[in-house]
């Protein structure tokens, strides 16, 4: 696993563990195998290396956020997804209950899922911030240099084939860049040291205020569905 130079320091100083799949040798022949290759004793280290990455976000005060939280929100969903979709932070009731997108917004992102035959079980739904900023304001820059390298790890864990960042500080947090939503949709991008495949579309809760622009929203998902082949 290929880990850029600033993502290993902020890493280093949390005291994560980079998990890497492990190559078979001659001795370990015998191993008794999970799937794809992967030694009983390789998923478990990638099991333990995944819990310890929730327990070191649950105790995270890297930045002010940690003051006024009830909860962080990891994410929820498969640890071997396909797909990974990243908002922009928790809401008041995301805090209260330590889970992502849900009331009206986390409804109609399940509607989404349901179109191209998907469901919370069989992806991983995160945020690029794990903590609520107050008042549901907009992450401050320092917020989210903070808490990127969380994502960044937890990208590199799920090696997901796509990513669907939802709305405009997601993709900006993602790409590192200022432009606004319309520059970033309709067009496939390569996000981390994986360079995995990523598609810009509109957050829930804006859907939720402009329902004229869900047609679009799901000419996006049409092509995500596509680039994973039809139905997961």
């Amino acid at each position: 696993m290929t880990v850029a130079p600033w993502q290993a320091r902020y890493l280093q100083r949390m005291g994560i563990d980079l998990w890497r799949r492990r190559e078979l040798s001659d001795a370990s022949a015998q191993t008794p195998v999970v799937s794809d290759g992967v030694t009983t004793e390789a998923a478990d280290q990638r099991a333990g290396d995944w819990q310890a990455l929730r327990q070191t976000v649950s105790a995270c005060r890297l930045c002010g956020l940690c003051e006024t939280r009830q909860n962080t929100v990891f994410g929820v969903g498969s640890d071997s997804a396909d797909l990974l979709l990243i908002g922009e932070a928790p809401g008041a009731e995301e805090d209260r209950r330590g889970e992502p997108f849900v009331g009206a917004a986390g409804k109609l992102l399940d509607n989404m899922l349901r179109a191209i035959d998907l469901d919370r079980q069989r992806v991983f739904i995160a945020n690029v911030l794990k903590c609520r900023p107050p008042g549901n304001r907009d992450p401050k820059p320092e917020e989210i240099r903070s808490c990127m390298p969380y994502l960044g790890t937890q990208v590199e864990h799920l090696q997901p084939r796509v990513i669907l960042a939802l709305g405009k500080v997601s993709a900006q947090a993602l790409l590192e860049s200022t432009a606004p939503l319309k520059a970033m949709r309709e067009q496939w991008h390569q996000v981390g040291a994986l360079r995995v495949p990523m598609l810009v579309t509109f957050h829930p809760a804006y859907l939720l205020r402009r329902p004229e622009d869900k047609a679009k929203a799901w000419r996006d998902l049409c092509q995500v569905r596509d680039l994973l082949g039809g139905a997961a």
